[in-house]
């Protein structure tokens, strides 16, 4: 059971160590050293995470990782911050835990995706908004849209006029300066339904919502699959995802995300350059982009088209070569150490890839160090076949991201 108190350095390694929630012991070996701690620390033989968590987004951990940190170095009201947000998990957890939350992207879909869940409508509120908004007209502001994007080939032609209707609606709202929470759900809750791979999401089967793949490959699946689109009404797709989200959120739950929306600070900044002030953060949970394993602007194309932007004016950190990440992971944690409270903490979640034989802790340890930071241990989370490995068809501990590889880190007090 996690711990209700902050642990001090030595009593996280000695809590971690001893550590058999789920019947195994923690393996131990060390690197550069540094002990390294092995073993199923969350998700399986546990409850999941809370359903607001559920919006897809490329290379995202589960919300225990974030929350195992949380428990155990943070109490109420302390500030937890990513400087890597993506979908929001860390701070939605810290949110949903009664911590502040802190959030920074360069990719402004985080957002877009993050804000409506800090301050959710009710399901009556979003049935309601989606009865207002007339899905056949424009809005009086033109739909933007580019008639090479082909978009014919992922959605059926009334799903599409829908789809750009409402696109246009929000984008009419937000440039009025009218778009209210309640839009700004539906907006989030569209983001999320855009393409997928069941009946649930508006286009035709295609590639899990979290990587919209290009108009070419669409076509050459909707060829190999013998499909075509079919009408997918966008309005009761968003309200049921909407029920789904809101499924478990109790009135006390609603009224901690109150108190820590009044305090969420965000920035859309490079992670190694904020604008946040100096000191203000106890815990720092994130997982920066792996070299170039994920390619987030490609990735997602037709979300962004939808809130009306280009990824390709962002400029995402992707590095090719050690050196280069190396580089840019020291600027980042050096960050950080301005950021961070003396100290406090960071959990910086690393993966691996190059099928395991590249292990990006090896290169984090030395920056921290370079950076002010002390290597407190790295923490292996040793994951279960997922279902995303299996959507791609291969097996655990052969491919893709199988290991949640954590450096846990401190600003010396």
């Amino acid at each position: 059971m996690a711990s209700m108190t902050i642990l001090s350095p030595a009593d996280l390694v000695a809590e971690v160590r001893r550590f058999k929630d789920f019947g195994t012991p923690t393996v131990e070996r060390e690197t550069l050293g540094v002990p390294v701690l092995v073993n199923e620390f969350w998700t399986r033989k546990q409850r999941q995470g809370h359903p607001l968590h559920e919006l897809s987004y490329r290379a995202c951990f589960k919300p225990q990782l974030p929350a195992f940190f949380i428990e155990r170095l943070t109490a109420p009201g302390d500030v937890v911050y990513d400087p890597f947000s993506g979908r929001g998990t860390t701070a939605l957890e810290a949110a949903l835990r009664g911590r502040v939350p802190w959030s920074n992207d360069l990719n402004p879909l985080t957002l877009r995706l993050l804000g409506p869940r800090l301050d959710p409508p009710t399901e009556e509120e979003v049935a309601a908004r989606l009865e207002e908004i007339d899905l056949g007209q424009a809005f009086g502001l033109a739909p933007r849209l580019d008639p090479a994007l082909e978009l014919e080939v992922f959605f059926h032609p009334e799903t599409l006029r829908e789809l750009v209707a409402l696109r246009a609606y929000l984008l009419a709202r937000e440039e009025r300066g009218h778009l209210d929470p309640v839009d700004a759900w539906i907006r989030m809750v569209a983001l999320n339904r855009l393409t997928g791979h069941s009946t649930g999401f508006f286009s035709v089967y295609t590639l899990p919502p979290n990587q919209a793949v290009t108009i070419q490959a669409q076509k050459a699946i909707n060829e190999r699959r013998d499909q075509v689109p079919e009408p997918r009404p966008i309005a009761p797709r968003i309200l049921r995802k909407t029920r789904s989200l809101l499924r478990r959120l109790s009135g006390e739950e609603r009224a901690t995300l109150a108190r820590a929306n009044v305090h969420w600070r965000h920035n859309t900044k490079p992670a190694a350059e904020t604008e946040l002030p100096s000191g203000g953060v106890d815990l720092v949970v994130t997982s920066p982009p792996f070299l170039d394993v994920v390619d987030y602007a490609n990735d997602n194309w037709l979300r962004c088209w939808f809130c009306g932007f280009d990824t390709s004016e962002v400029a995402f950190t992707q590095s090719k070569g050690l050196e280069a990440w190396g580089d840019a992971m020291e600027a980042v944690l050096s960050e950080q150490v301005r950021l961070l409270r003396p100290g406090g903490h960071v959990a910086f979640e690393v993966g691996e890839v190059r099928g395991g034989r590249v292990l990006l802790e090896e290169t984090v340890i030395p920056r921290a160090r370079a950076a002010g930071l002390e290597p407190l241990f790295v923490l292996i989370n040793d994951q279960e076949f997922t279902k995303t490995a299996n959507c791609w068809g291969v097996s655990n501990q052969v491919k893709g991201t199988n290991t949640n590889r954590v450096c846990v880190l401190r600003k010396p007090a």
